[in-house]
């Protein structure tokens, strides 16, 4: 009989392939084991070893773990999603190399606790599950399927085990713990909730400003300090279907408005912005706000519309929703200039304000041109123009005004 790493490797390879009764006379083979006492409990180990093997040599390219998370579960489901959990738990919990601070920052997000990385992970998800054998073979071979597909993307933050020596330096604020940011947060959380526009509007208009005076201040401290060393990172953010396209569109333009870069990787469902810290902070917060205001002004302009007016639902959704972010762009660009000029004349003047914007934004397009040398553009249709009609005025509707600087930056979406 085969040893459970080469049934584990047979039914891999099943899988792969294009022959579904193969795939499913290999999972039977994973039934039956290796044919000892012990035979289903060292498929299970081998099953978890390779997995944490697989997700080890992701890291170095590229993979952090709440990309992993999100993309086992946008191409498998919640279930095997929650089997990536556990596994980045084990993984983290055999991890020899130094862990840097962010990473079990993600992992506590994520609910990946070391509670879920004891030796006997598969059983264990089994169990809270509620599958059958068969059935959980099945997902755990799918997950170490994709995990191992898994292309290399770009290295936004030093891995662990990375000195960090050739990889940018991340300065300025962090995402947490942070005063101003948790004003803001609870600012937008308002804003969301109320069903008065007015107060909607007031709301997030003073987190914008927040946000604003925290980017410039952020800026000018950095070129104060003169730290060399230190250049734009990164963030990815989920950009998950229906409408995909659209809520990528809404990301690069509030990336734009903020300094920042962005480009959509349609096959992975993420979109990948850089920038400088504080100018991340503000992407993220905003992105997730808007998303949230622009979803349901769309569903409001949804039931208002006459029965059997305009094209389908799925047509005028996307036109909405790409009228709005470009629309949002136009008032956050046009805000944005206004917040660098007061500033200018209030804080240092433009004649040092401005050159640490120009500068900053010029670290951004090198590190983009690093890391997508062969980005491209994709050219935005309109295809129904009462969507596009509704989706300009909940947009001009809609409250938001980040200040933060400068010009708009090319991005792949926009025509």
């Amino acid at each position: 009989m085969p040893d459970a790493d080469e049934l584990v490797a047979d039914a891999l390879a099943a899988v792969r392939g294009s022959d579904v009764r193969q795939a499913e006379r290999q999972l039977d083979r994973l039934m039956v084991g290796t044919g000892t006492a012990d035979g289903a409990t060292a498929v299970d180990a081998a099953l978890a070893r390779r997995l944490v093997r697989g997700l080890a040599r992701l890291w170095p390219r590229g993979w952090q773990p709440v990309d992993v998370h999100r993309i086992v579960r946008r191409r498998l489901d919640a279930g095997a999603a929650r089997l990536a959990r556990a596994a980045l738990a084990a993984q983290r919990r055999e991890q020899a190399e130094p862990v840097p601070d962010w990473w079990d920052d993600q992992l506590r997000a994520l609910a990946a606790q070391d509670r879920d990385a004891g030796p006997e992970v598969l059983a264990a998800w089994t169990a809270a599950e509620g599958l059958d054998r068969i059935d959980a073979l099945r997902a755990a071979v799918d997950v170490l399927a994709l995990v191992e597909s898994l292309p290399p993307i770009a290295v936004l933050r030093p891995p662990p085990g990375s000195t960090g020596t050739a990889l940018p330096r991340v300065a300025g604020t962090t995402r947490t713990g942070s005063p101003m940011l948790d004003r803001v947060r609870a600012l937008l959380a308002k804003a969301e909730s109320t069903t008065f526009p007015a107060e909607a509007e007031a709301l997030t208009a003073k987190a914008q400003e927040l946000i604003a005076r925290h980017s410039i201040d952020e800026a000018l401290l950095a070129a104060g300090a003169e730290r060399g060393g230190d250049q734009p990172s990164g963030v990815r953010l989920g950009v998950e279907n229906p409408y995909a396209g659209a809520k990528a569109l809404l990301v690069q333009e509030v990336a734009a408005a903020n300094r920042c870069e962005a480009v959509w990787s349609d096959d992975l469902g993420f979109t990948t912005v850089l920038g400088w810290p504080a100018d991340l902070v503000a992407v993220e917060l905003l992105y997730t706000s808007l998303l949230v205001q622009a979803t349901a002004a769309m569903l409001r302009g949804r039931a208002e519309r006459r029965p059997g007016s305009g094209r389908r639902t799925k047509v005028w959704d996307e036109s909405f929703l790409n009228a709005f972010a470009l629309r949002i762009g136009e008032r956050l660009r046009a805000a944005t200039d206004a917040a660098t000029e007061a500033a200018g004349q209030t804080e240092a003047g433009a004649d040092r304000l401005l050159p640490v914007l120009a500068q900053r934004g010029e670290a951004v397009r090198e590190r983009l041109e690093t890391l997508f040398p062969g980005v491209t553009r994709h050219r935005l249709s309109v295809r129904d123009a009462e969507g596009w009609s509704s989706g300009t005025s909940a947009a001009d509707r809609a409250s938001l005004d980040v200040g933060d600087a400068r010009r708009p930056r090319q991005v792949p979406g926009r025509p």
